[in-house]
């Protein structure tokens, strides 16, 4: 009897340490899950003053610095909420959060994409494939950047211009987007080349007129960054 009594506590004291060892792991992943989970704010290659005359220091500063500084911030917070919704099976509080992400999350993915599609010794034309797809759909780059322009510029309120490539028709498109939304989970279009135009992006400098900051801005952009993102979406 007291050799059975004390296999069954033996057991008992291995199974409560597997259980504590197990609670321990479970903790650990979902602390390095958290961790690899946060989004934070890339560098970037140049300095805030490097696109001048073209956008001035203190625009880029505040714009990268604060503006899209808030939006990580504020989607790391919202990621977090809805982990918690996920986890309780709050459907209706996951379904409220989804304007947050989309906001926040656009915010992020498009000025990650912005900074890089800019540098200070960009503007010209760009060359090999990704000018041979620009004559193709457009006629000619001058085309393709005067309809651009024209779209970006006529985008209501706040929001986004976009060069986009289609894998379906494997050919470029021009797009607008409202807000923050996102070009391809909104549309399905591959982001090649976007111009911000909320006032946030020029107004220091340009003030109510967009057509003057959108005219400039092709002075500074990056070129073989634009190409580079074709040659990875026809992958």
């Amino acid at each position: 009897c007291f050799h059975r009594t004390f296999s069954t506590m033996s057991m008992l004291c291995r199974v409560s340490q597997i259980r504590r060892c197990a609670a321990s792991l479970s903790q650990a992943v979902n602390q390095v899950a958290a961790s690899r989970q946060k989004h934070t704010l890339p560098d970037l290659t140049y300095d805030y003053g490097a696109l001048e005359p073209h956008i001035c220091a203190e625009i880029m500063q505040l714009h990268h610095s604060k503006h899209h500084a808030t939006y990580v911030n504020n989607l790391n917070v919202t990621e977090e909420k809805y982990q918690e919704a996920l986890a309780k099976g709050d459907v209706t509080a996951q379904v409220a959060l989804q304007p947050a992400l989309k906001f926040n999350g656009g915010g992020h993915i498009n000025h990650t994409i912005f900074w890089t599609n800019l540098c200070p010794n960009g503007g010209g034309e760009p060359q090999g494939e990704l000018m041979e797809a620009i004559k193709r759909d457009f006629g000619s780059f001058q085309k393709m950047k005067d309809k651009m322009s024209a779209a970006t510029v006529a985008v209501q309120g706040s929001g986004w211009g976009w060069l986009g490539y289609d894998k379906e028709s494997g050919r470029l498109r021009i797009a607008a987007c409202a807000n923050q939304d996102p070009l391809q989970g909104t549309t399905g279009l591959v982001p090649l080349l976007g111009i911000d135009v909320w006032e946030h992006a020029y107004y220091l400098q340009y003030k109510n007129v967009r057509p003057d900051y959108v005219k400039a801005i092709w002075n500074v952009i990056n070129w073989e960054n634009v190409s580079e993102r074709l040659q990875t979406a026809k992958k």
